[in-house]
């Protein structure tokens, strides 16, 4: 790989996870129900995902997950998050080698800063990816095309 990427950073909500989907999600957070992040559905074929995603591996690449717990949700309701969006991964069979559900607003980049190397991170908000330093960060737009353009490196 070209870049020497070291580590692959995906957000959840928006990125691979199509909570904004799911009928009347923000009623629900705002009232601490975790549903939305069990019942969503993925944004892409995940399948076809985590086959590119496990080649990557294989050639050393770690695969990270940075999300945001509920924006002023309570601590017992940000664990249950948490523990929501993990068993999102699970389900879907993401190859995920580290996970970190930050507080809402927190800096994406302070989770896997110490990781060090080269990382591309993927994200649906803008203000994020700007603010992105760590290597490359991408709109999600076409996360599979990206992923097989780094295996072709």
């Amino acid at each position: 790989m070209k870049e020497n990427v070291k580590v692959i950073v995906f957000d959840l909500d928006g990125t691979l996870v199509d909570l904004y989907g799911v009928p009347n999600w923000l009623e629900m957070l705002r009232a601490e129900d975790t549903t939305p992040y069990e019942v969503a559905a993925p944004l892409y074929d995940m399948n076809v995902l985590c086959e590119a995603l496990n080649e990557l591996r294989a050639q050393g690449v770690t695969i990270a997950v940075t999300t945001w717990s509920s924006m002023g949700g309570s601590k017992e309701y940000n664990a249950r998050v948490r523990a929501a969006k993990m068993l999102w991964l699970a389900k879907y069979n993401f190859p995920v080698d580290v996970f970190h559900c930050q507080k809402y607003g927190t800096t994406k980049a302070n989770a896997t800063r110490n990781m060090g190397g080269y990382q591309i991170l993927f994200d649906d908000n803008a203000k994020v990816r700007k603010g992105w330093r760590l290597g490359k960060a991408l709109d999600v737009d076409n996360i599979v095309g990206e992923l097989y353009n780094l295996l072709c490196e």
